[in-house]
C-alpha cells in the first residue's frame, strides 16, 4: 500500500484564471469574457504543441469573489508520464502569459522546469524504466523551450489577452494559477496588474525582416525605366515579386549597361518583410533586393560596384576587436 501512495501525484492539471474588479461584483461582460477564453485557449493549444503533447480541455466556472474559472488539461492518450507533461505544460503556460513581451519566455520557461523538477515530488518513481521515461520526456519538454520562446503565435495571442483586457476598464487586475483539480495545491500563481498589460501587448505586427545574402533569382521581368514597378523573378523554385532597392543596378539597366535574355541570373542579397495576422501566423508582405553583388553576361559572373565593396569589407577579428577597447 505504502507504495501505492508513493506513486500518488498532487502536481497541477488545471490553469485557473480570476479577475478582479475596480468595485464589489461577480459579473464581467460575455462579449469580452469569451473573447479572452477564446484566446487562453488558443495559448494553451499552443504550449502544448510546443512540448509536443496531444490534450483535450475541459472548463468548470468557479464561484468566488470577482470572475473565476478553470481549465482542466489532461493528455489524450494516458501514459505513465502523463500528469507529470501535464503539471509541466500547466506551469509553463502561466509562466508564459505573465512574461513581458521583454522577458525571454523560453528561458524563463526552461528555469522554471528546472526548479520543478527538482521537488522531491518529480523523484517519486521506484520504477527504473519509468524513471527513464520521466527522464526523457523531461529532456523533450526542456529542449521545447526555445520553440516555445519563439513562437509567434503566443507572443500574439498573449496579446490579444491583455489588449482585450486593458480595453475593459473595470478589471484592474488577473491571476492565473497551476493548481491541481482539487483546488488544494498551487505549483505556480502570477498576477497581472492593470500597469503591467501593456508590457505583453505588442505596438507592432510587423516582424523584422529575414535577410539573405548570395541568393540567385532568375529575372523574369525586369523593370527597364524609373518607376515603382516591382520585379519579377524565380526565387526557391517560384515565380515572386520583388522590389528592386539597389540603385547601382537599377542605373546600370535603365543605361542599357546591363541587358536581360531569357535566363538571366543575378545575386544578391534579399530581405523578406513579413506581417502576423490576429492568430499570430506569419504572411510575406513583399521582398525587397537589397544588394545585387554580381549578374551574368554570357554566364560569366559580372561583379556590381556594391558587391565589391562588400566583399572588400573585412570581418571582425580577435585582434580588430580587442583594438575597439584600446
Amino acid at each position: 500500500m505504502s507504495e501505492v501512495k508513493e506513486q500518488e501525484y498532487t502536481g497541477s492539471n488545471c490553469i485557473e484564471v480570476q479577475y478582479y474588479f475596480e468595485e464589489e461584483t461577480q459579473l464581467m461582460d460575455a462579449l469580452v469574457q469569451n473573447k479572452c477564453e477564446y484566446e487562453l485557449l488558443a495559448l494553451i493549444k499552443e504550449v502544448a504543441l510546443r512540448f509536443g503533447l496531444s490534450i483535450h480541455i475541459e472548463t468548470a466556472p468557479l464561484a468566488a469573489k470577482g470572475f473565476r474559472w478553470r481549465f482542466k488539461v489532461a493528455l489524450r492518450k494516458d501514459n505513465k508520464t502523463g500528469d507529470l507533461a501535464v503539471s509541466i505544460a500547466t506551469a509553463a503556460l502561466v509562466a508564459a502569459i505573465a512574461s513581458p513581451l521583454s522577458a525571454q519566455t523560453g528561458e524563463e520557461v526552461r528555469k522554471l522546469i528546472e526548479e520543478l523538477i527538482a521537488t522531491p515530488e518529480f523523484d517519486r518513481f521506484t520504477d527504473e524504466k519509468t524513471q527513464t521515461l520521466v527522464e526523457k520526456r523531461v529532456q523533450q519538454m526542456l529542449a521545447s523551450c526555445t520553440n516555445l520562446g519563439a513562437s509567434n503565435i503566443l507572443k500574439k495571442r498573449r496579446s490579444n489577452f491583455f489588449e482585450l483586457l486593458s480595453r475593459y476598464p473595470r478589471i484592474n487586475r488577473v491571476q492565473l494559477m497551476a493548481v491541481n483539480e482539487a483546488g488544494s495545491k498551487t505549483i505556480l500563481e502570477k498576477t497581472i496588474t492593470r500597469l503591467q498589460f501593456p508590457q505583453q501587448i505588442l505596438t507592432s505586427d510587423v516582424l523584422d525582416p529575414e535577410v539573405t545574402d548570395n541568393v540567385e533569382i532568375e529575372i523574369i521581368s525586369p523593370v527597364l525605366k524609373k518607376s515603382n514597378y516591382k520585379w519579377v523573378g524565380i526565387y526557391n523554385g517560384k515565380a515572386r515579386t520583388f522590389t528592386m532597392l539597389s540603385k547601382e543596378f537599377k542605373k546600370l539597366v535603365q543605361s542599357g549597361k546591363v541587358q536581360f535574355k531569357n535566363g538571366s541570373v543575378i545575386n544578391c542579397q534579399i530581405a523578406v518583410h513579413k506581417k502576423i495576422n490576429s492568430e499570430g501566423a506569419e504572411r510575406i508582405t513583399g521582398i525587397t533586393i537589397d544588394r545585387v553583388n554580381h549578374y551574368y553576361d554570357n554566364d560569366k559572373p559580372v561583379e556590381t560596384n556594391e558587391g565589391k565593396k562588400q566583399k572588400k569589407q573585412p570581418e571582425q577579428g580577435p585582434i580588430q576587436q580587442l583594438a575597439l577597447f584600446g
